[in-house]
This record gives C-alpha cells, sequence and structure tokens, in this order.
C-alpha cells in the first residue's frame, strides 16, 4: 500500500521543475490506456456488496481480538511475541489495504459503512484520512508521473538507507506525525495544497486533533501503568507489524517505468496464497485495480481473467517479484533512468529493462 519517503537523493515534490515537466510532456489529466473489455461485463463486475466485505471485516476484527488477547494473557513472557508479530501485521498491514478499498468506496455497497472502515483504517495504517483520501484521487489520475503523484514508494535513485528505515515504517512514523502536528494547530504545506481543496482543510484539522487526543490516552495509560503494554496495542503496531506493508508496497510499482500513460507497464500483477489475498484485500492485482479502479476488491481476480490476454504475464509469487526489484533497485542507484519494460500482452517477449528515455504511451 502506498507512503512516501521523508528524503531522497532526487526531488519528487508536486511543485517545481519536476510538476512543470510533467505539464510540458502532457502527462497532466491526459487518457489512460484501458484493456477492452465489453460495457455489460465490466457493469456486472463493478457490482458493489456488502457480503464480501462484511465477512472480510469480521475475520479481520475476530483474529486481531484473539491475537491481541493472546499477547495480553502472555504478557511478561516470550510466548506473548508471536502473539503481538500477528496482531502487527493484522493492525499495520492489513488495515492499509482496508483503508485503500474504503477509500475508493467499493469495500461496501453502503456509504457509511465504508465510512466507518476508513476512518478505523485511517487510523491504524497512520494515513491521515483526508489527506490521503485526496493524495490517492491524485495517485490514481497520475500514476507514478513525476512531479504529480505524491505516492512514488520509492524515488529514483533510491536510498537503502532510507528502505531500511521504511522497513520499519520510521519515515511515515515520522513524516504522519509531523503532519497530526501541523494540522492540529490549523496549517498545510505547499504540497498539501496542490491537491487538497480548501473547502477540505477543516476536516483534516479536525482528524489531526482527534488523533492526538487518541495518542494522548495511550501514553497517559501506559505511563500510569508503568507499562508498555497499551502502546504495544495503539502506536507500536506500526514499527513492528508494518513491514509487510511496505514490502506489499514495493511490489505495486518499484522499478517499473515513470511518465507513462500505461498501467500494464509501471504496475505488477502478483499471484498470492489466499493468507497474503486476506492481508491485501486482493491487491495484489494491482495492475487490474489501477486500469479499473471502480471494479470492487473481490472482483478483481475475475477482471484479471478477462484482460489477462491484453497485459504482462503475471507474476507466480511474490517471491520472483522481488528477485526482478531487488537487481533494479541496485541497477537505479547508478542509473536513475533504468527500469524494466514489461511486455504488453502475453505473446511478447520476456520481461527486459531499458533507459527510461526509451518508454512508450500506450
Amino acid at each position: 500500500m502506498p507512503q512516501d519517503n521523508l528524503a531522497s537523493p532526487r526531488d519528487y515534490r508536486l511543485t517545481g521543475p519536476e510538476a512543470a515537466r510533467a505539464a510540458e510532456k502532457g502527462l497532466v489529466s491526459a487518457s489512460w490506456y484501458q484493456s477492452p473489455i465489453s460495457r455489460q461485463r465490466m457493469k456486472q463486475l463493478m457490482q458493489r456488496r456488502d457480503g464480501p466485505a462484511l465477512l472480510d471485516t469480521a475475520i479481520w476484527l475476530l483474529t486481531l481480538v484473539i491475537t491481541g488477547f493472546g499477547g495480553y494473557w502472555f504478557w511478561g513472557t516470550w510466548a506473548c511475541v508471536p502473539f503481538f508479530l500477528a496482531y502487527g501485521v493484522l493492525y499495520a498491514t492489513a488495515s492499509n489495504p482496508r483503508w485503500h478499498e474504503a477509500g475508493h468506496g467499493t469495500a461496501f455497497k453502503t456509504r457509511w459503512m465504508n465510512d466507518a472502515l476508513y476512518q478505523v483504517a485511517s487510523f491504524m495504517c497512520m494515513f491521515e484520512p483526508h489527506v490521503w483520501r485526496w493524495s490517492h484521487a491524485r495517485h490514481h489520475t497520475d500514476t507514478i508521473v513525476v512531479g504529480r503523484d505524491p505516492e512514488i514508494v520509492e524515488p529514483r535513485p533510491p536510498s537503502l538507507f532510507m528502505m531500511l528505515l521504511s522497513l520499519f515504517q520510521i519515515p511515515l512514523l515520522l513524516k504522519t506525525m509531523g503532519g497530526v502536528c501541523r494540522h492540529a494547530v490549523g496549517k498545510m504545506d505547499a504540497q498539501e495544497q496542490t491537491f487538497i481543496p480548501e473547502s477540505e482543510w477543516s476536516k483534516v484539522f479536525l482528524a489531526a486533533r482527534i488523533w492526538l487526543v487518541i495518542y494522548a490516552v495511550v501514553f497517559g495509560a501506559a505511563l500510569y501503568l508503568h507499562s508498555w503494554l497499551p502502546l504495544m496495542y495503539i502506536g507500536l503496531p506500526i514499527l513492528y507489524g508494518g513491514w509487510l506493508s511496505y514490502l506489499f508496497g514495493l511490489t505495486q510499482h518499484v522499478g517499473l517505468a515513470e511518465d507513462v500513460l500505461d498501467h500494464r507497464s509501471n504496475c505488477r500483477t502478483i499471484y498470492m496464497n489466499r493468507v497474503l489475498r486476506f492481508l491485501y484485500m486482493n491487491m495484489n492485482y494491482h495492475l487490474e485495480h489501477h486500469m479499473y479502479p471502480m471494479v470492487p476488491y473481490h472482483a478483481l481476480a475475475q477482471l484479471h481473467e478477462e484482460i489477462r490476454h491484453d497485459c504482462p504475464p503475471p507474476y507466480a509469487n511474490i517471491g520472483e517479484a522481488f528477485r526482478e526489484i531487488i537487481p533494479t533497485l541496485l541497477k537505479q542507484r547508478k542509473d536513475p533512468t533504468y527500469f524494466v519494460r514489461r511486455p504488453v500482452g502475453s505473446s511478447r517477449p520476456a520481461t527486459d529493462a531499458h533507459p527510461q528515455a526509451e518508454a512508450t504511451l500506450g
């Protein structure tokens, strides 16, 4: 799921020369390629239902309660460690795609259910709800367009030190809390003003103040009890349970083409087992999601079958994806123009890498 680094050797700000360059290239408000699919079939796939997300959310919350209770029951012994490790992944990693799907309004058919899940999951994965709603809208409009997309996970050339910190979500934690404190006193930074309407600013400020109250209560409880236990449930899970969320985020776009108007060139679809698909809420079908973002998560596998003939071959598993991503990141440290070019259509040659200048649109 999506996040920004605190800093990078390359400037990916949404104002200045990078943004101007994107406009000059005609990449702003441009039309994206979509694989052909019949209107009738698309209408079927876009049907929203409450049932799948109700079951999914019930299982998620139940597993959170079970693992959280196990951590409490065995607190003070080594037996609590596996329970909290599982709780952390369920809290910090599984909340990310739930934030994402509810933000699209496609998790549930009932609007208030989407809104409720969105607010709760936003808090858990430390994405300010109103900031990230607009940030993610821009991400879909200008996916991996440098100077426009505020959710590029690893700018080029990548920083291995920042990646190590991101594995423990430290940049996200510091960036988010800095934003929360700034918003709590009624201030917006210059980048946020480029994609968040002024009419939404009051909601940003209110949410930040509510967050600070919650964290203050949790910290107060920890101090009163002279125990880390309250923080193990709220606050610390992002540090000890967010590693899988970061790895998922790397697989989505990292190492692929920038500044193109074809999601087949800048998104990955990866086959995953049932457990990972549950945690990730089917976002492993990431190409399909970006091409048709209003298709609910529970229909993405069906969408994949409909358009796979027109798309690059999916990766067999997450390991195969990282066998491509890691060498590409290392090469990009020396040559930031290097990227993986995905074949368009299953009949094309195997994946190869080319300089960015050779990227084609559509």
